[in-house]
């Protein structure tokens, strides 16, 4: 129960046209219950961090709303709200980094460590998420698509087949726009005007086996996950035991841009003097200018980022996996077929990312590269789900509808 907490770090992602996200639906709803006392959280200590993208209008408009209700029902704060921004030169991390220090400082004021304790050095190596554990003697599970007699979610997606993939723009014009039709019969799949496909997207066979010859790991190896600390529980999503080559598939994100902590990890790999210098001036506050213009300017993957730096590649250690690269996260896409028009399908126009930086390898967008190159003719499946948009028409179609279709 939240009244009696002594002291909640509060992290809110704004999501759609200012909504909550998902796990928090049930959160907001009990914050905004009228009969809840003015004073229930007076003895609760807060702070309040956001993470947002300024392109948007409502910026950050979750960490706002949740921020004054907490200090509404009296929760007292012990810092200023963080509102990071996205759009920022260093991403998130611009705001983040200053404000979880700030937040450490007011911590040690307020709950001083016991005698004989000290802080750990911020770069100190920590144990890793998970251990791992190589299962010789079992199978490694398939992908958990299918059909189901419930609609589809994000744990148990459905896998639509690919029936159709044609470009809709001229062959000369510099822009790749694709009418992607999704089978979805027997899927229990019903949407309507203004919903939303996500689609779960897979890294390409190149990129895998790429990253395979690169760190010398064996694909086919099977192991499972164990706790390694009772805060941070196994992931619900991926079904264990299972295979390296599968993990790098399917999971995670091993073409993202890196964070701060992907530097820091390989710092505490590498064997090389050089490496290290680099890669601890890379960490340090100096260092994100650098930073700034080697990684984010141009979009450099973490890929590439092993590429150049060979000693602490050679040296990092599988269970440092999970840590080094994120999940992969599901792309929305509007859906832009009509159920009545087109039963039992599910129709997208998707632009495909590609464009040019200062490096000489185009960069491009994981999810709809990937979806580009599939051929219906393969008879290939993509796992995806429909949620509800949060635009609304109005239910009777006697309501005159303006729409405006801005182009180029």
């Amino acid at each position: 129960m939240l009244v009696y907490e002594r002291l909640v770090v509060f992290v809110a992602a704004t999501t759609g046209q200012g909504d909550e996200p998902d796990n928090m639906k049930n959160f907001w709803h009990f914050l905004l219950k009228k009969n809840l006392p003015v004073d229930s959280l007076c003895s609760v200590q807060l702070a309040v961090v956001g993470l947002g993208d300024s392109s948007y209008h409502k910026f950050n408009f979750v960490a706002k709303r949740l921020y004054r209700r907490l200090l509404q029902l009296g929760g007292r704060s012990i810092l200023p709200l963080g509102l990071a921004d996205d759009q920022h030169e260093f991403g998130c991390d611009g705001v983040i980094n200053q404000w979880v220090k700030e937040l450490w400082t007011k911590l040690l004021c307020l709950y001083p460590l016991p005698e004989g304790k000290v802080v750990i050095n911020e770069f100190e190596l920590l144990p890793p998420k998970y251990h791992f554990e190589i299962k010789d003697d079992f199978l490694a599970h398939p992908v958990n698509i299918g059909c189901s007699v419930t609609a589809p979610n994000s744990k148990s997606p459905f896998a639509a087949k690919l029936i159709n993939n044609k470009r809709v723009t001229d062959d000369n014009h510099f822009q790749d726009v694709r009418l992607i039709t999704f089978d979805v019969s027997g899927s229990a799949i019903s949407y309507k005007a203004g919903d939303v496909v996500m689609v779960k997207p897979r890294n390409v066979d190149e990129v895998v086996q790429e990253f395979i010859t690169l760190l010398g790991w064996d694909p086919n190896v099977i192991f499972t996950l164990k706790q390694s600390d009772e805060g941070c529980p196994l992931p619900s999503d991926l079904i264990l035991p299972s295979t390296l080559h599968h993990v790098l598939t399917y999971y995670l994100d091993i073409q993202c841009v890196p964070r701060k902590y992907f530097f820091e990890l390989l710092m505490n790999f590498t064997q090389s003097d050089l490496e290290k210098e680099r890669l601890t001036e890379f960490c340090s506050a100096d260092g994100q200018d650098e930073v700034y213009t080697y990684c984010n300017r141009v979009r450099r993957t973490s890929l590439e980022v092993l590429m150049d730096f060979p000693s602490a590649t050679s040296h990092i250690p599988m269970c440092y996996l999970f840590d080094l690269f994120p999940v992969m996260q599901p792309r929305a896409f509007s859906i832009a077929s009509s159920a009545i028009a087109h039963p039992g399908t599910i129709q997208i126009l998707m632009a495909v990312v590609n464009y040019q930086t200062q490096l000489v390898k185009a960069r491009k967008g994981l999810c709809s590269s990937w979806l580009a190159s599939l051929n219906h003719l393969d008879d290939v499946s993509v796992p995806l789900w429909v949620v509800p948009g949060s635009f609304v028409f109005p239910i009777s179609k006697t309501v005159p509808v303006i729409m405006v279709g801005p182009g180029v």
